[in-house]
């Protein structure tokens, strides 16, 4: 394999992202994203590729959330942040899910709409860094960037096992849990806490939210031309924050696990 003749560069996780309609999660709330667990999505890479080929370095340490999480302790937000930060890296095409606040999405999730999956997220967690100890030899966040994503996909075949790992059920669907709030939190709309400054929609050249499209809106989108509009749903008079995640500022929520 390492001898054969590649034509043209590798393609990066970010263009599997670009080309696999994520865009259609910019629309979705959290208790109605599903994107993330469609048979399509789940078809585009788990994890992404280490910077370059053979590299063995140290991942790049994972900007913490601004201010505490009320629903993790500081060991969990830890390999939480670890986790995050492998399955939409910053890269040299722009700004991963750390960035756009995926983590402080999740945390607020887990206190209103996703309360049920609290728990999962710690069990989980703790899960995962010891079959990262187990199979790796160190703690999750301790890995290279290429051994985290090696742990992060036998999570998601499911073959995350072993002597006292302690998953509740399959590997599996505590990877896709994660897989799906990460999603929903760096390309869903900013009113649930993600998408900060619209890095998500910007990453994925998504044109934004309009109450109508005109045939020259249409051919401008086609040429490429198209300015995107950077507003949430909730700008619109039409709408109005419902029961969930919309109801409270997750940048207002004090306190945390310790």
């Amino acid at each position: 394999m390492a001898d054969e003749t590649r034509e043209g560069p590798p393609i990066s996780r970010r263009t599997l992202l670009r080309t696999a309609g994520a865009a259609g999660a910019a629309a979705l709330l959290p208790d109605s994203v599903v994107a993330a667990t469609e048979p399509g999505a789940r078809a585009a890479t788990a994890t992404a590729p280490a910077a370059t080929a053979g590299s063995v370095s140290a991942p790049a340490a994972a900007a913490p959330p601004a201010g505490p999480l009320m629903n993790l302790t500081a060991h969990e937000t830890e390999i939480l942040a670890a986790m995050v930060d492998r399955l939409i890296p910053s890269d040299e095409m722009g700004p991963g899910a750390l960035d756009a606040g995926a983590l402080r999405f999740i945390d607020r999730a887990l206190s209103e709409a996703e309360s049920s999956q609290a728990e999962g997220y710690r069990s989980g967690l703790a899960a995962l860094d010891r079959y990262a100890r187990s199979s790796r030899g160190a703690p999750f966040v301790e890995l290279t960037a290429r051994d985290q994503d090696s742990v992060l996909i036998d999570c998601q075949i499911g073959s995350a096992t072993g002597a006292e790992v302690g998953f509740e059920g399959s590997s599996a669907g505590f990877f896709n849990m994660v897989k799906s709030h990460t999603w929903q939190g760096t390309f869903g709309d900013p009113q649930y806490g993600g998408n900060v400054n619209f890095v998500g929609w910007d990453l994925i050249r998504y044109p934004g939210l309009r109450m109508r499209v005109t045939d020259e809106d249409q051919r401008r989108l086609e040429a490429a031309e198209l300015e995107p509009v950077r507003r949430s749903a909730y700008d619109f008079g039409q709408f109005q924050a419902g029961s969930g995640a919309g109801d409270r500022s997750a940048s207002g929520s004090a306190g945390g696990r310790d």
